[in-house]
């Protein structure tokens, strides 16, 4: 990786789009890239320079931990769709189903009750579909 403070927009976006790749699949990347239109062209390079290209590369965090933090702000902020797609990235991450339940639990806690249970009915289906774990 490049000296940060010297990196371009478009290393910034190529490294970005790298990671997105690997962390959510090609598969994934793929769909939103098919499905950007002018009007969402922009969101999309944004998104892929800075949340892709500028925090998930940073060497601070690991990748697990990362996505143990996305998963509990994505309860908190109840966005469920993003929620399922950080399940599966978890996972490809190296987080084990068991370790994703413990930060649901930790969820209950500080976020609220109603919102872990709406996360544990999320990430069960995301798991099961996965075969990752029971029903």
């Amino acid at each position: 990786m490049t000296d940060r403070s010297e990196r371009t927009q478009s290393q910034a976006h190529s490294e970005g789009m790298t990671v997105r790749r690997e962390v959510l699949s090609d598969a994934h990347v793929d769909r939103a890239e098919a499905g950007k239109t002018e009007f969402t062209e922009e969101f999309q390079d944004f998104i892929t320079r800075y949340a892709w290209g500028e925090i998930w590369t940073r060497p601070g965090l690991d990748r697990r931990m990362r996505s143990a933090c996305v998963l509990t702000a994505l309860i908190a902020a109840g966005h469920w769709e993003e929620f399922e797609m950080h399940v599966r990235a978890a996972i490809g991450n190296g987080l084990t189903p068991d370790e994703i339940k413990e930060i649901l639990l930790q969820s209950a806690i500080y976020l609220s009750v109603p919102s872990a249970n709406n996360a544990f009915k999320h990430a069960q289906k995301v798991l099961a579909d996965m075969g990752v774990w029971g029903e």
